[in-house]
């Protein structure tokens, strides 16, 4: 073999080795090191045999014959795939869930349990369908957070021997069959004729009520209305005979004189042609004269006009007939555009109006002094 040929040969041979070398050297080194995130912790085994947990950061290890399980050391989701449960009534529904789960050991994830997560889902599905046969549909429909507690309760028993701990259980949906809600739908829709039927009946109640309400407020103030009528109409009367009993007294004179004079003209027209006249109508003759002629007839008693006693006088109320006259005047005042909006007010429903009720009315009118009672109450 030409020397030139082996030399080169050997040369690269030496070439060769040393880029093997120093590819052993890189993959060596690479082997020795481990870099764990921030949100996870890895277990480490060296010939199959577990070390210890590495730490966040760059970890020195041996190479070749180590290997590193990661864990994520943040809150995890796990959906519970849905899942058939017959409840305690027989009725079957249907029901998936979300659980919330974090890895709090590290080292009991990895020592304890196969594969953490599954073995949560899987405990999950089955305490889920224990949970919903033990309750009633109506329970599983309305109790929702208490599905959750129980649910959350039957699993931290377990997981936490495994390492983790369950932070939240939340049910999504539960559906009953459809023959079921079916059930429901009807259930449903008649409660609510029902509700709808009672609060009609109700309103035409009120309405009825209302109605009557206004009615009978009507009719007492249509009633008090009639009531102060009649008293004025029963003072005018009684004003009435006051003022013919005062023109009586004040004309009593004039009316003995013609009711004379008219006798006398009766016994004039007889045959006889003497009379005798009484003294009494001899001095009505002359009063008569003096009256019509002016003439100066001496005056004589006997024909003047009477004047009322205290007694007849306070029965009439002579002395008091301008105080009547003005709470005559004053009554006839009344507010009648006050009524009228009091009447509509009540007409209308308005529960805001003013009005008191018959019993107070009456007992009101009936303490309000009537006019023709002011001289009782003056006495008094």
């Amino acid at each position: 073999m030409d020397p030139i040929t082996l030399q080169a040969g050997l040369g690269f041979g030496l070439v060769s080795v040393g880029l093997l070398f120093l590819l052993l050297v890189v993959v060596t080194l690479w082997q020795s090191f481990e870099i764990v995130d921030a949100y996870e912790k890895k277990a480490l085994t060296v010939f199959g045999e577990y070390r210890k947990l590495l730490e966040p950061g760059i970890n020195l290890i041996p190479p070749f014959v180590s290997r590193t399980y990661a864990f994520d050391m943040r809150t995890q989701t796990l959906d519970v795939p849905r899942q058939e449960a017959i409840t305690r009534d027989n009725s079957p529904v249907t029901a998936d869930a979300v659980v919330y789960i974090k890895v709090m050991d590290a080292k009991k994830a990895f020592l304890e349990v196969d594969d953490y997560k599954k073995a949560v889902s899987n405990l999950a599905q089955t305490t889920l369908r224990a949970v919903l046969g033990d309750m009633e549909l109506d329970d599983t429909l309305n109790k929702r957070q208490e599905i959750n507690a129980k649910i959350r309760k039957e699993l931290d028993e377990p997981t936490d021997e495994w390492g983790i701990r369950v932070e939240s259980v939340e049910v999504r949906e539960v559906n009953p069959s459809k023959d079921v809600q079916q059930a429901m739908e009807q259930q449903t829709s008649a409660e609510r004729r029902r509700r709808a039927m009672i609060l009609e009946a109700q309103g035409e109640r009120r309405s009825a009520v209302e109605q009557a309400e206004g009615d009978k407020q009507s009719n007492i103030i249509r009633a008090q209305g009639e009531k102060q009528s009649q008293i004025l109409e029963a003072q005018g009367d009684a004003i009435s005979t006051v003022l013919r009993a005062r023109s009586a007294e004040s004309m009593g004179e004039r009316a003995i004189i013609e009711r004379g004079m008219e006798t006398l003209e009766e016994i004039g027209k007889g045959e006889s042609t003497t009379f005798v006249l009484p003294q009494e109508l001899t001095s009505l003759v002359g009063r008569y004269g003096k009256a019509l002629s002016g003439s100066d007839v001496q005056d004589m008693e006997g024909l003047d006009g009477k004047e009322f006693d205290d007694d007849t006088r306070k029965m009439l109320g002579l002395d008091d007939i301008d105080e009547i006259l003005g709470q005559i005047e004053e009554s006839a005042e009344m507010d009648v555009e006050e009524l009228e909006k009091e009447a509509e007010a009540v007409k209308a429903g308005d529960a805001g109006a003013d009005i008191k009720s018959a019993d107070e009315v009456i007992q009101e009118m009936d303490e309000e002094p009537v006019e023709g009672d002011v001289e009782t109450e003056r006495e008094s």
